[in-house]
């Protein structure tokens, strides 16, 4: 499997991992110094997704990848996914177009790991 073909399947463990709020699978996909800003433009660090999936806060019902590309410089890459997500957050209904801009770091040891994430709807 070359590099980016193992970013890009973990780029899908994440989104199944999102779907299901499998906190345990977020937690090895997430860096422990991740920054995320989402659509409203708040920032949200590891701590607090892992909170919002463990909660029931955050609950993604649907997930819909409409294009997916996928950029590797050596240990870094980046990943712009674009899809409809549906859910609710802190029990508001949502269903959005959005566009995730990932930035992942590897490790031998850990492989990739989601460092930075940008969220804008569409």
């Amino acid at each position: 499997m070359t590099v980016s073909e193992e970013l890009l399947a973990a780029e899908r463990r994440l989104q199944a991992a999102q779907r299901a709020s499998d906190v345990a699978a977020l937690d090895e996909l997430l860096d422990d110094r991740l920054i995320a800003i989402g659509p409203d433009g708040g920032k949200a660090t590891k701590h607090d997704d892992l909170a919002a999936h463990r909660s029931g806060t955050s609950i993604i019902t649907s997930l819909v990848e409409e294009d997916l590309d996928v950029l590797v410089a050596g240990d870094v890459g980046v990943t712009f996914f674009l899809g409809t997500v549906t859910g609710s957050y802190d029990g508001a209904p949502f269903d959005a177009r959005l566009r995730y801009t990932r930035t992942w770091v590897r490790d031998a040891e850990r492989g990739w790991r989601i460092i930075a994430a940008h969220i804008s709807p569409v």
